[in-house]
């Protein structure tokens, strides 16, 4: 980083505005980590009303992978053009695709309908974080995204619970339509409080560099998704998007090289922590946000819990994250470290998936409840230490990019997981022929109809999907152990104190 510069003045110096302005960032942050999991509880009823069971993946990948192919270009642009226009157009975009969600007609119209919000979510989550650099300093601000983490976890335990909850009362419908009024609440108070600055330096956005990384995003998430779209991971389709993607990366290392303001600029990778945390994120993605829609089924399918029921045990790994976040927040603002926190935090993640791999049908609902506890003490203890780091390593004028970057591959890790754990559940269900009554197959159960079948039918439907989940449990304990390898590669950096920040 350059050492020589002073930091510019903050974006607001008032201290009651600023907290104004950040509880309006957390309202937008709330409606974008809500979406992602109000959905989960409600998946199984939403796959069982259009019979299309091997799409069940579909519904989360779609928005993730849409999240994961703008997240760059709004880091950029916000770093071009200031970030108040920025976030104000990504919340618009979120709702306008929650509306349209609200009144899809088919599994079709829903994930397009899903790409759409994820648009919008996308720039969501990489302005918030980016703002936050600009609201607070380095130590500070360690304190205040353990609050960000909060918000996140309380979405993370309403969520579940909303969506089991109003798509028994009011229908999955419901499930979208109401981030219209939460979206219409941040965007009126971001118009009036949240000061606009303008960049010094003349925007040349990198068109083609962000066409052809979300090229390469994307094929990267379409191969992994390849055996359930085209029947193999290694037939012809699947190598030749493997071609696709190998030739986009080609091209955008090319762009990014001579673009005088690249999308990702390639001397962030001189630094081996921003190199490190993207694996890191990568990884942590496909386990702390990947796994939720699918442990959502898992209880629902295995031990026959309704919606409402399923969502409640939520509440187990949202009080291990929120301990976990304000723990690891405010030790990392005292003592200026992160790194302790990314790999204990993975540490966990891989003992905890490993243990959840052995449960079976009849295992203590309690012990499942343990579980997931200890699940989201390791997201809590982690997830704060990639933002951290990157933005501390990060030249001031690249923090968007940098955040961007980071968050990327976090939500393209959670979008490739979503896939593969989906090719999991359909080898291992989709095709399976129990001789169901009333000509009923598996991917039209829903959790009513499950609930209304003979208890033997119930257990045996149990242990095929019981059978599917231990090889997903430890497939995602293998991808949280590439994380703690990287973590455990990282500089032992100390942040600086407030009168030591530079840019």
């Amino acid at each position: 980083m350059d050492m020589t510069q002073s930091a510019p003045a903050p974006l607001v110096t008032d201290p009651r505005q600023r907290l104004v302005v950040f509880l309006f960032l957390l309202t937008s942050l709330f409606m974008a980590t809500l979406d992602n999991q109000i959905v989960s509880t409600a998946l199984p009823t939403i796959v069982g009303e259009f019979s299309e069971l091997e799409r069940f993946g579909w519904i989360g990948s779609a928005y993730l992978l849409a999240m994961s192919a703008v997240m760059p270009i709004y880091g950029k642009l916000g770093d071009l053009f200031g970030r108040k226009y920025i976030i104000l157009v990504a919340i618009t975009l979120f709702a306008f695709g929650s509306v349209l969600c609200g009144f899809a007609w088919s599994m079709n119209s829903l994930i397009a309908a899903r790409v759409i919000q994820g648009f919008g979510g996308g720039g969501i989550m990489v302005s918030i974080f980016s703002i936050n650099a600009d609201l607070f300093e380095p130590r500070e601000r360690a304190k205040y995204q353990s609050y960000t983490s909060l918000v996140i976890m309380a979405s993370s335990s309403l969520g579940p619970i909303l969506g089991g909850t109003m798509s028994d009362l009011f229908g999955w419908r419901s499930i979208f339509l109401i981030n219209v009024p939460i979206g219409i609440i941040a965007v009126t108070g971001l118009i009036l409080m949240l000061p606009y600055r303008r960049p010094t330096r003349k925007p040349k956005i990198d068109y083609l560099g962000a066409l052809f990384l979300a090229g390469t995003t994307c094929s990267v998430v379409l191969w992994a998704d390849s055996g359930q779209i085209f029947g193999s991971l290694i037939g012809r389709e699947a190598l030749m998007i493997i071609a696709l993607g190998a030739v986009s990366a080609c091209i955008w290392l090319f762009v990014e090289s001579r673009a005088p303001e690249p999308i990702v600029p390639l001397t962030l990778f001189r630094d081996s922590t921003f190199t490190l945390f993207l694996v890191v994120s990568l990884m942590t993605g496909g386990v702390a946000i990947g796994m939720v829609n699918y442990i959502a089924l898992y209880l629902q399918m295995t031990s026959g819990l309704t919606p409402i029921a399923a969502g409640l045990f939520f509440m187990c790994s949202t009080v291990g994250i929120v301990i976990g976040s304000m723990s690891a927040g405010r030790l990392i603002s005292r003592t200026g470290r992160y790194k302790p926190f990314s790999v204990l935090g993975l540490t966990i993640n891989v003992i905890s998936l490993a243990l959840m791999s052995q449960l079976h049908p009849g295992s203590p609902l309690l012990l499942v409840g343990i579980l997931m506890a200890f699940q989201g003490l390791a997201i809590g203890f982690g997830q704060q230490a990639p933002i951290i780091g990157v933005q501390n390593s990060a030249p001031r004028g690249d923090v968007g990019a940098a955040t961007g970057a980071v968050t990327l591959t976090r939500m393209g890790g959670a979008a490739i997981a979503i896939s593969i754990y989906g090719a999991i559940i359909g080898s291992n269900v989709a095709h399976v022929d129990l001789g169901l009554p009333g000509g009923i197959n598996l991917s039209e159960l829903t959790p009513k109809v499950l609930s209304e079948l003979p208890d033997e039918t119930r257990q045996l439907i149990g242990q095929v999907y019981q059978g599917a989940f231990e090889t997903l449990f430890l497939t995602a304990a293998t991808i949280a152990s590439l994380g703690l390898i990287a973590a455990l590669f990282l500089k032992n950096v100390r942040l600086p104190v407030a009168t030591d920040r530079r840019a």
